[in-house]
């Protein structure tokens, strides 16, 4: 069984950004992607190396993670499904 409190998003923050304790993390941005509706965040601090953000994106699991879930092909045909396209004739 997984540990959840290391898939948090407070722990990846930790985990990728490793910010000092006395360095300010700043959420810039969230929303939800177009593709699939998950949710997403992007986290930004800065230190004297330069300013550094990430994305974070929310999984079925309740995990955050650096990268996006798989899609689910079956989903997205439904949602858009594929147009023929037929050659015109000379």
């Amino acid at each position: 069984m997984k540990n959840t409190d290391e898939q948090s998003l407070r722990s990846q923050v930790e985990k990728w950004l490793a910010p000092a304790p006395a360095t300010a993390v700043h959420v810039t941005r969230f929303s939800r992607t177009r593709w699939n509706g998950r949710r997403y965040v992007c986290v930004e601090t800065s230190s004297p190396a330069g300013a550094r953000a990430l994305f974070f994106f929310r999984h079925d699991d309740g995990s955050w993670r650096v990268f996006p879930p798989t899609a689910d092909t079956r989903k997205l045909t439904a949602m858009r499904p594929v147009k023929q396209v037929v050659a015109a004739s000379p």
